[in-house]
């Protein structure tokens, strides 16, 4: 990579808050505030600025940065409990010091990785979980708080920000649990039961049950095999098998993502 041509700076913008400036081989640009990890300028070859930024944008926090390219995280608008567009763009981010490896062929890109590590502030007022669940992205399931209304999932990976309650239906016999605070993988593997479910209180449901303790729903996850849609019936002499089987498995941990690749497809 030459620095003559591919440049990426770290320095003061406006009002002395952090930003970083990168600038490719054919003359493109960015400007990146670390300050919400906001994009507030990006030109094209020509020098032409292709984003809009207000002449009144206000650089102080905690107001955000009128224009660019802000992160409404995590909630957008008012839609949720938290202030308008979430938290993070009015928290400063940090650089990642050991970033992924990028795509092949950057020697002409210039990149930065950035990240917002959470506060305990944030955690009080967004208690948010560090465990997803991989393998049931696309699939229909049927939402028990929603009088077992049918859906298809539409994310990559289950996460959770609030109660649920699902049955996932045709479930792939191995389902990955990525805990990322302590860096492992559950792996469930099953036979003879096609459905899973997934389930979690959260706070107020926790609350409101003897036997659970009220912040125990921070530590607990119920992913489990199942014959939910289409029960199994037996004639006489007949026989039917069903197996779960739970194995541990260390996950490496790369700026906050865990690949359960070797995981799910060993085996």
């Amino acid at each position: 990579m030459s620095s003559e041509k591919v440049h990426v700076e770290h320095c003061k913008g406006v009002n002395g808050l952090d930003k970083v400036i990168l600038r490719e081989i054919r003359g493109c640009s960015a400007e990146v505030y670390l300050y919400g990890g906001q994009v507030t300028s990006w030109k094209n070859e020509l020098r032409e600025e292709l984003l809009f930024l207000s002449s009144k944008a206000i650089f102080k926090p905690p107001k955000a940065i009128r224009g660019g390219v802000p992160i409404c995280f995590p909630q957008f608008r008012n839609i949720g409990s938290l202030e308008q567009h979430g938290f993070a763009r009015n928290r400063v981010w940090s650089v990642d010091p050991d970033p992924p490896p990028f795509p092949s062929n950057t020697s002409h890109r210039a990149f930065v990785d950035l990240i917002l590590r959470p506060s305990e502030e944030d955690v009080k007022i967004w208690p948010h979980s560090e465990v997803r669940v991989e393998g049931l992205e696309t699939l229909d399931y049927l939402d028990n708080l929603k009088n077992r209304e049918r859906f298809t999932e539409q994310g990559d990976a289950i996460t959770f920000e609030s109660e649920v309650d699902k049955v996932y239906l045709g479930a792939p016999t191995k389902i990955a649990i990525l805990d990322h605070e302590r860096k492992r993988t559950f792996v469930l593997r099953k036979d003879g039961l096609p459905d899973a479910v997934v389930w979690n209180p959260w706070d107020k449901k926790a609350k409101a049950m003897a036997d659970l303790g009220d912040d125990e729903y921070k530590h607990m996850l119920c992913v489990e095999a199942a014959c939910v849609e289409n029960p199994i019936t037996l004639k006489p002499g007949e026989e039917w098998r069903g197996r779960q089987e739970l194995s541990a498995v260390p996950s490496s941990y790369c700026s906050g993502q865990l690949d359960p690749r070797r995981a799910l497809f060993s085996g």
